[in-house]
């Protein structure tokens, strides 16, 4: 598992809580429009100096009784087989875990959970179900993300689904399936819409696109904000 960057502190990265955040390299998506290139392409990942884990661990030490909880993104956590036995360190240290994932190995995330290894879940869902097989660099079933959907809904676990919206990717159209898809329910998630950074994109050419406006999002949120129990723009 290849640790390349943390974030020491952050505010905003685990809702309701002081953390850190951890930086994996890997991914099995392929999103043109990502922003984080080089925790995904691998002759970046190659070349890019790592983190050992004895550093996070003595880091994770000496910020006890400040830091609450430590968040794991990437890239995709998921692809590391390592993750669970690094999980269970950070919680042996007494702090709460934070899991960002594309949701594409629904039998870890099960695991995870069902080990109660970690305490909050922010799924991205990237496109309409149909769509899945788009824009990615690997095919993965869309069944997969609907199994971890699924996970998520009946866990008990805290969690929110979450959407970059890029345009010339998703109209309004999308999002509002989007949110028919993974809405509604007894117990209606979260769900929040993320504004395209462009620039140091995957895809060069996405750099030229220009955001979405306020208006555009709000819109968006006054159509599908009744499929769930909190609905927001970050």
């Amino acid at each position: 598992m290849k640790i390349l960057a943390i974030q020491k502190t952050t505010l905003i990265d685990y809702p309701g809580h002081v953390a850190a955040t951890v930086f994996l390299a890997g991914c099995n998506f392929r999103c043109p429009w990502c922003y984080s290139k080089e925790l995904v392409l691998p002759e970046l990942i190659a070349s890019a100096a790592q983190i050992p884990e004895q550093e996070i661990a003595e880091f994770l030490q000496g910020k006890k009784g400040y830091l609450e909880g430590i968040v794991l993104c990437g890239g995709e956590p998921t692809v590391n087989p390592e993750l669970p036995e690094f999980i269970k360190k950070i919680k042996e240290a007494g702090f709460l875990v934070k899991l960002d994932t594309n949701g594409s190995n629904p039998e870890m995330l099960g695991s995870l959970i069902d080990k109660s290894l970690i305490d909050y879940v922010a799924m991205d869902i990237k496109l309409p179900k149909e769509r899945y097989d788009q824009v990615f660099f690997a095919k993965i079933p869309v069944e997969n993300i609907q199994k971890s959907i699924d996970i998520l809904k009946t866990s008990g676990v805290d969690y929110e689904f979450r959407t970059t919206v890029v345009p010339g990717v998703h109209t309004e159209e999308d999002l509002v399936e989007m949110a028919d898809w993974v809405g509604g329910g007894e117990n209606p998630p979260k769900y929040f819409l993320q504004s395209f950074r462009p620039g140091r994109n995957i895809d060069p050419s996405f750099g030229e696109i220009k955001p979405y406006g306020d208006e555009f999002f709000a819109r968006v949120c006054e159509k599908i904000a009744g499929r769930f129990s909190v609905c927001g723009l970050r």
